[in-house]
């Protein structure tokens, strides 16, 4: 077969790649939403602020604070009544950050090395399940990736089109806009900006000029979300760094800075506690980076809560092979590099924490893959010309081979993921969306019952619903530790009757939703017998069983004198 067939067949079997996996993914889209987090906030607040007729502050749940900028989408979604389409439009911006690879590749390499790039990022599997959930963490990648390219643009053009560095700010201004981690990218990119000019101009007062005014750009197109904090809160950045802004509020910098280092020292550090929870060794903990490549598992904190490729990573040492890009190789590799070391020690332990770095871990895949196979082309051997044809084509199916074999667990993952959501029933109109609701959430039953029985003024508390609060249609309020805070209250007040009804009282809400088993649980584990019946037994006082199934159980606590 002829290098032109080849490279036909090559473009014919990506191609098909993408449109299955796009098609698999449409399929999965077309189920209402059951994702944690699209329940918990990302559809769950702007529903509240339809209810309310705008935006307003929601107290009891910080995360209603975090950046908006994706969310605001989704509220139009909602709007028109429609919760389906948010998972569209986050397969849209991951599909669309696969298309700017494509570009950026096919315009070094070729179409096919384009193309290659695009299918490993959109098939990872972080991806795949990310395209199928109403999130933002595929907006705000979208839009970081569009910076560092745009930026990529104006240091390619000797710093002369401007109309780049615009974009470059205007794209990490949106993106800092939308979720918090993208905090770190604009770190890295105006850190950067500023080496990259003051290195290839000479100019340093310039370069910083440049820094301050990217800077300058970017928080003014993110700045609406963070002004709003500010007045609501007095922090910017709210619920980050709460107890920092307080302090400012109050006390010198220096008391500050000085009460903030005490406290940490205080803490029992991420290390620890990874190994009183899952017997990690503090090697093991140290090398969670790159076990995220190799071990993730969704649905498990252990695990990081995602599933990655080893094809990102396997094939980065061989763009040292070729000196060619050697700027945007040493960016991607550098950016990738220090953003999963600060993520490491700034967030919490997942994969999709990490997203921004895919679409740079794609490209320098690629340009491994593409400098592995070059250097193969240049081996020079004393042997026979047919003895070097004969390695070179042994390599070349390696490697290829290698590719194929690594691809194929997004396949297998794309298939899991299939039998776990099983849409075709309700795609097909064979089950309702009551009936697929039921399927995926153990705690809808609870929730309907609630919604066809509860008057239209009840106020509802969640207790170990993982603040999954989307489908409630009755106000109701939860709290950052899942109800274990109020849960510990309830006990403590238990000693005496009258501060126990009057702590219930104070809650503010007719009656509460709760997950029957991990309440018992957590009171066995953390209070005596004792303290377990007097609880109990005022709780037979006070409140009404109304509700109990699958686990979950509703109380109406009115009945407090």
């Amino acid at each position: 077969m002829n290098r032109k067939a080849l490279e036909s067949t090559a473009t014919f079997f990506l191609c098909t790649t993408i449109i299955l996996f796009l098609c698999i993914e449409f399929i999965l889209n077309l189920t209402p939403p059951i994702s944690r987090d699209a329940l918990i906030h990302h559809l769950a607040v702007p529903k509240l602020w339809l209810k309310h007729g705008g935006f307003y502050e929601i107290p009891w749940a910080e995360y209603s604070y975090y950046p908006v900028v994706i969310n605001l989408f989704y509220l139009v979604c909602l709007f028109l009544k429609n919760d389906i389409a948010p998972k569209f439009i986050h397969l849209g911006f991951g599909l669309g950050t696969g298309w700017l690879i494509y570009i950026y590749l096919k315009k070094k390499f070729g179409r096919n090395w384009g193309l290659l790039g695009m299918v490993i990022f959109i098939t990872t599997p972080i991806v795949v399940w990310l395209s199928t959930s109403a999130y933002i963490d595929l907006g705000m990648t979208f839009f970081t990736t569009g910076s560092v390219l745009a930026f990529i643009k104006w240091r390619d053009s000797e710093y002369s089109k401007f109309k780049w560095f615009l974009m470059s700010s205007l794209f990490m201004g949106i993106a800092i806009g939308s979720k918090y981690n993208a905090l770190i990218a604009l770190f890295i990119v105006n850190m950067f900006l500023v080496l990259s000019y003051a290195r290839d101009t000479r100019k340093q007062i310039k370069a910083l000029q440049y820094g301050m005014l990217f800077f300058i750009l970017t928080a003014f197109v993110a700045s609406p979300w963070y002004l709003k904090n500010y007045f609501q809160t007095g922090n910017p950045f709210y619920p980050l760094f709460d107890s920092l802004f307080k302090s400012l509020h109050h006390h010198p910098v220096q008391d500050v800075v000085y009460r903030q280092a005490i406290e940490k020292t205080g803490k029992v550090g991420f290390f620890k506690i990874r190994q009183v929870m899952y017997g990690e060794s503090f090697w093991e903990t140290l090398l969670i980076p790159i076990r995220m490549f190799f071990q993730g598992k969704d649905n498990s904190y252990q695990y990081f809560q995602g599933s990655l490729n080893p094809i990102l990573i396997l094939f980065l040492p061989f763009v040292l092979l070729n000196k060619r890009y050697g700027k945007d190789k040493f960016l991607f590799v550098s950016f990738s590099i220090i953003f999963i070391i600060m993520a490491f020690f700034l967030t919490a332990k997942q994969v999709r924490y990490i997203l921004p770095v895919l679409p740079f871990l794609a490209i320098i895949a690629v340009m491994g893959i593409k400098d592995l196979l070059n250097q193969l082309e240049k081996i020079t051997l004393s042997s026979s010309l047919s003895f070097r044809e004969r390695i070179k084509s042994i390599g070349n199916v390696f490697v290829l081979t290698s590719v194929s074999v690594l691809l194929i667990f997004n396949f297998i993952y794309l298939k899991n993921r299939m039998q776990i959501v099983k849409p075709f029933p309700y795609v097909f109109g064979k089950e309702t969306r009551k009936v697929y609701l039921k399927r995926h959430l153990l705690h809808y039953d609870a929730v309907e019952y609630i919604n066809n029985n509860l008057p239209e003024d009840a106020k509802i508390f969640t207790v170990f619903l993982g603040r999954r609060g989307y489908y409630l249609e009755r106000s109701y309020k939860n709290e950052s530790s899942f109800g274990i805070s109020t849960l510990r209250h309830m006990v403590n007040s238990s000693t005496d009757e009258e501060k126990f009804m009057r702590y219930i009282r104070s809650m503010n809400v007719t009656h509460i939703l709760m997950r029957t088993d991990l309440i018992d649980n957590y009171l066995k584990d953390n209070f005596s017998q004792k303290e377990i019946i007097r609880f109990s037994n005022l709780k037979k006082i006070c409140w009404k069983k109304v509700y109990e199934k699958n686990l979950y159980t509703v109380w109406d606590i009115q009945n407090c004198p």
